[in-house]
């Protein structure tokens, strides 16, 4: 089987990429200039430049020969965007670009097409009702979560019309060895030993994902024949509240955690008189995912514990 891969560079595509390779995968990696290819490709598995991702990319010589397509590659959410139009930036790349590659793919025989979206298209946070399932209504808020669900839509109706299977992959946050954003932050709170006012953020509950974890449901996406045209979550299996990662993570640094006890309510007033009420809402709030009908159906379940991935995320800062 071969399989083509987009934002082999990224945080998950690399880490993607590496397992497929000592697997053995026949795979052919995507990046967008010569000195990456030329740094990551090789004889066995040749790497293509394709600059950009856009609606009227050519993707004819990438795709020959290709069985299936794990597409990682994405304009990715960021906090401060710079764009006056961010649902257009969005677009361009997460959806035009997505739909472009997806219906060449189908035109080149590929059989798959695995899509790396987002938790965002469900929504920013789960109240009392319960978790989030794969077949909620999709209720995304900002622009990025927005494109990733118009993507879901376009590539469904696109196997519809063609016969090619599509697999959409919703994780939550994503940590692991190089994580940056706000994760990255917390390690390094936690790291430099500041006291930090979050000791009673005890009852949230918030789902992520280590990266090991997922890139081993992507593997499993690749060929599980009972993958095709579902809509999956990924998680860790184990939710956790902010007192409770932020200890864990101390654990996992060898450094205790200096948590301070002030309340929550407390907490929402100051953010919200700071303009940092988006930031509170991921530190005090809470996103729970549930991932059972994605381990019953693949009889797939995390490899790897909340502690472990935890150890191999802070592995590089000790």
């Amino acid at each position: 089987m071969h399989v083509i891969l987009t934002g082999a560079t990224g945080f998950i595509g690399s880490a993607f990429l590496g397992a497929a390779q000592q697997r053995s995968m026949k795979i052919r990696a995507v990046f967008r200039c010569n000195e990456q290819a030329r740094r990551f490709g090789d004889a066995k598995n040749p790497a293509l430049v394709v600059p950009s991702i856009e609606a009227d990319t050519d993707w004819s010589e990438a795709l020959v020969g290709v069985d299936v397509v794990v597409h990682c590659a994405a304009r990715v959410h960021v906090m401060h965007d710079a764009s006056s139009d961010p649902l257009a930036e969005f677009y361009k790349v997460n959806v035009a670009g997505t739909l472009n590659l997806a219906r060449q793919a189908a035109l080149a025989g590929a059989k798959r097409f695995v899509f790396l979206s987002s938790i965002k298209v469900n929504g920013e946070k789960t109240q009392s009702g319960g978790p989030y399932s794969a077949h909620d209504v999709p209720a995304p808020e900002d622009a990025y979560g927005i494109s990733k669900a118009e993507a879901e839509a376009g590539l469904r109706l696109l196997s519809l019309e063609t016969g090619m299977e599509v697999v959409i992959i919703r994780p939550p946050l994503v940590y692991g060895p190089g994580v940056k954003g706000n994760f990255s932050s917390l390690m390094n709170w936690v790291s430099r030993g500041l006291p930090l006012p979050f000791g009673s953020a005890t009852t949230n509950r918030r789902s992520f994902v280590g990266l090991d974890n997922l890139v081993d449901l992507i593997l499993t996406c690749v060929d599980h024949p009972e993958a095709a045209n579902q809509t999956l979550l990924v998680s860790d299996g184990e939710d956790l509240s902010t007192a409770d990662l932020l200890r864990r993570i101390g654990k996992s640094l060898n450094r205790p955690a200096r948590l301070i006890p002030v309340p929550v309510n407390i907490l929402i007033i100051a953010s919200r008189l700071l303009g940092k009420s988006s930031i509170a809402q991921r530190l005090l709030g809470s996103l729970q995912i549930d991932i059972s009908n994605t381990c019953t159906l693949l009889n797939w379940k995390p490899p790897v514990s909340v502690d472990e991935g935890l150890r191999r995320a802070v592995q590089q800062r000790l």
